[in-house]
């Protein structure tokens, strides 16, 4: 039996301020809140910037530069400003991570709204526009929901990037599941380290099936069996008149 089976099959490892429920709880709410500041942030950004088509070069070109910022970086940067606040262990742990991670998820989320709203074909807003929807009912009635599963695409990626990344916050003394990684390496306890990457990658895969479940529940079908157009009904030929008749026979045709 894998050593990492064992730890997680120990009833201790799951009780107490230590315990598996916590720290998911924990990594959860890490996770969580950088994800919905993210939303709140570059989902209006980017369908602002789809819709108009104002700024789209200068946003991308700065949502390529913040991916390319290391995350670890990104909270070494931000750990003196935390410390000149407070020196609490909120002001510590918490909000060093927490900006790093919003800054890591607001990029995908970005670039996903903006490129489904250019990817709504030009044709039915110009039409839109021509029966005399305003620009914000073309935005709300046509443009979101046919941009919808791309849209949900670029808030997938980057919750997976961020469940993923919150791990190095426990490098600060954070909370969440990479305490189990961050401590195994320290004491060393290797089955720690193993059941800590074990879980993180389960939370991963287990919010992945439920974002991409509500990706596929918005993304329109074409029905299976679609209406035939109906052949039109034969239409009975007449015979040719006697005369005609006669005359083809004279002739042996």
């Amino acid at each position: 039996m894998p050593s990492f089976i064992s730890w997680l099959a120990d009833p201790t490892h799951w009780n107490g301020p230590d315990g598996v429920p916590t720290r998911v709880v924990e990594h959860l709410q890490i996770s969580g809140s950088a994800v919905l500041v993210a939303l709140l942030i570059g989902l209006p950004l980017g369908l602002w910037i789809g819709h108009t088509g104002r700024g789209a070069t200068a946003a991308i070109n700065v949502a390529n530069i913040g991916r390319a910022i290391p995350s670890y970086a990104l909270i070494g940067m931000i750990l003196p400003i935390s410390l000149s606040i407070g020196s609490q262990l909120y002001w510590l742990s918490v909000v060093p991570v927490f900006v790093a991670m919003t800054a890591l998820a607001i990029p995908p989320i970005l670039v996903g709204a903006y490129a489904g709203l250019r990817e709504v074909d030009r044709d039915l807003i110009e039409a839109a526009r021509g029966m005399g929807f305003r620009e914000r009912q073309i935005l709300v009635a046509i443009e979101i929901p046919l941009a919808a599963p791309v849209i949900v695409g670029g808030i997938r990626t980057a919750t997976l990037q961020v469940i993923a990344t919150a791990t190095i916050g426990a490098i600060i003394s954070g909370g969440g599941l990479g305490r189990y990684i961050f401590d195994g390496l320290l004491l060393p306890d290797i089955p720690r380290v193993e059941a800590g990457a074990v879980l993180i990658a389960a939370l991963a895969i287990g919010v992945d099936t439920v974002l991409a479940g509500v990706q596929r529940l918005i993304t329109p079908r074409p029905p299976r069996n679609p209406a035939r157009t109906p052949e039109p009904p034969e239409v009975p030929r007449e015979p040719p008149p006697a005369g005609t008749r006669r005359l083809v026979r004279a002739t042996g045709g």
